[in-house]
């Protein structure tokens, strides 16, 4: 299995090259945030360094993305993922996306980063997902993803936001919750774990530069536990 994933990721680096060279865009920054809370869970329960990259182009976007906790230690305290997307967009109907994301969790159990064979408990959990954004004119975000490995329940997992504009400042609603039983998760029926009210405004540092600050509401009230996060943005 070790040599198996091995070789597929060198399959994959193979055919994401030409993507790369060809790209249209290249994102990159790192997010700076009190709590790094997924999906209604809080993950190290510390300050975190979330730092990023991904290139675009012809509709496809290959990105990588990290979370690194300053002063928390467990399996769950660091996560690297890697993720590979397509979408197509149009005026009028919208834009409609799917990929598949590897989320992966350095840790002594993980033997090694090909090891994919983690019998539940391993550092790589596969999703596939899919999203849908409306048009301007009702700016909704739906979207849809479930795992498909490490994960004896394919958990599913359902997701609606909607961004709303109070005062000059950028904000946003958003309702998530598991369908199903799901061990990764915490739930045994279908439940809502995550329900957020977010806020985004820009502190003007000088004439040429703005610092993007964000709070974050979120409950779980399937787990009754809520959070407070603030955090600062860096990237071009």
């Amino acid at each position: 299995m070790k040599n198996l994933c091995k070789d597929c990721y060198f399959l994959l680096v193979f055919l994401v090259l030409p993507a790369v060279a060809s790209a249209q865009s290249v994102s990159l920054g790192a997010d700076f945030v009190s709590r790094y809370v997924w999906r209604g869970t809080d993950f190290g329960e510390s300050v975190s360094v979330q730092p990023s990259l991904s290139v675009s182009g012809g509709g496809f976007e290959i990105g990588s993305w990290a979370s690194y906790s300053a002063g928390a230690s467990g399996s769950f305290a660091n996560e690297h993922d890697l993720w590979i997307g397509y979408s197509v967009e149009t005026a009028q109907a919208g834009t409609v996306g799917f990929g598949i994301t590897d989320y992966y969790f350095p840790s002594p159990k993980a033997e090694g980063f090909f090891n994919f064979d983690g019998g539940g408990n391993g550092a790589h959990f596969l999703e596939l997902y899919m999203s849908y954004s409306a048009p301007v004119s009702f700016p909704v975000t739906l979207y849809a993803a479930v795992m498909t490995h490490n994960d004896p329940d394919n958990s599913l997992y359902l997701e609606g936001s909607l961004p709303v504009t109070v005062g000059g400042t950028s904000m946003g609603v958003t309702l998530g919750m598991a369908v199903g039983q799901s061990e990764f998760y915490g739930v045994e029926s279908a439940s809502v774990i995550n329900m957020g009210l977010s806020a985004e405004k820009e502190l003007k540092i000088t004439d040429d530069f703005s610092l993007p600050l964000s709070v974050a509401y979120i409950l779980n009230p399937t787990h009754e536990r809520s959070f407070l996060v603030f955090g600062f943005s860096l990237g071009i």
